[in-house]
């Protein structure tokens, strides 16, 4: 398809205004506090398994109210004491260990978490984690509407939550160096950790590939593919709830997380992606508060950079 969003150049400079709640810090602080009080130790299980230059644990740990979210640590015999979080995309589980061994081929641990409620209906990275949480309300076909006119309900604030207790599980891992943590995730797993980079300042950096989650207003507006129709879809059936709808997702919008991020981080975006559209991307990437590089794929949709943008990320851990 041809290029449907900003010029680059403009893209470049886009950088529009945050409207955050008022409370938008005490309202995660007092979330991610209150996962971490209800909190019970992590379990490891040890697999046995045919990969021999790694091994493998299947995790238990307590994420957002207390739930329990499944993980792989998979920690490589070569081990130099990173650790890669990595966050799924879209629909996507944990998968299955084989699928996550780039960054144990460059001595990097991962610690590979579950998306609550994700991971079916033909997926070729299956879950294994349920959301317990159901809304009082009905919502459209998948996760974005999911007990959206409430902060409190919203799906998102479990699994962002679910995501800064992965971290704490790993920086308390005794093979672990918490110094050289670092997190990534495309798509969905980009939004997720663009939004633990904002609400943690203890990471290495952060790999941020074609983010989702990021610049609601506008995504809203010129998404025409992938999740962001899901809230269109809803609110053309719930036609008063938009400014209820919309105030829960200002507690959610990537460029608040971005602009309290302090790390280092490498953005990747693509010009013909309808689904995370360039402008969102940048506007996550214009507000970072840290260091910083973007990677730009013109011809490209929501695939991105693929393992060509791997090869960037793993040359970035070599010197980290």
């Amino acid at each position: 398809m041809s290029l449907f969003d900003l010029p680059l150049e403009q893209l470049r400079r886009y950088r529009p205004s945050r409207r955050e709640p008022a409370d938008f810090d005490s309202f995660w602080e007092q979330t991610i506090d209150r996962a971490r009080q209800a909190a019970r130790p992590t379990r490891f299980t040890r697999l046995d398994t045919p990969l021999t230059m790694v091994t493998v644990d299947d995790v238990e740990f307590c994420g957002g109210d207390g739930d329990p979210v499944r993980a792989w640590l998979i920690l490589p015999k070569d081990h130099g004491g990173g650790c890669v979080v990595t966050y799924a995309g879209y629909g996507n589980g944990r998968g299955l260990p084989h699928q996550h061994l780039r960054w144990a081929a460059a001595g990097w641990a991962t610690f590979v978490m579950d998306s609550r409620g994700q991971g079916a209906g033909g997926t070729q990275a299956p879950g294994g984690t349920g959301d317990p949480h159901g809304p009082d309300h009905a919502h459209a076909p998948g996760m974005m509407t999911k007990g959206i006119l409430s902060e409190h309900t919203y799906y998102y604030r479990r699994l962002f939550t679910d995501a800064v207790r992965a971290v704490d599980v790993v920086v308390e891992h005794q093979a672990i160096d918490a110094s050289r943590i670092v997190v990534a995730g495309g798509s969905q797993g980009g939004g997720i950790a663009q939004a633990v980079a904002g609400l943690r300042g203890d990471l290495r950096g952060a790999f941020i590939d074609v983010p989702f989650l990021t610049d609601f207003s506008r995504a809203l507006d010129v998404a025409t593919t992938g999740p962001y129709p899901e809230i269109v879809k809803f609110l053309a059936g719930q036609r008063h709830a938009a400014d209820r709808a919309l105030q829960t997702l200002s507690y959610f919008d990537g460029m608040h997380f971005a602009a309290r991020a302090t790390t280092t981080a490498r953005y990747s975006v693509a010009l013909r992606d309808t689904t995370c559209p360039p402008s969102t991307v940048f506007a996550g990437y214009n507000h970072w508060g840290g260091p910083k590089d973007i990677d730009v794929w013109p011809w490209n949709g929501h695939e991105g950079g693929l393992e060509v943008q791997a090869q960037s990320q793993l040359v970035d851990v070599s010197r980290w």
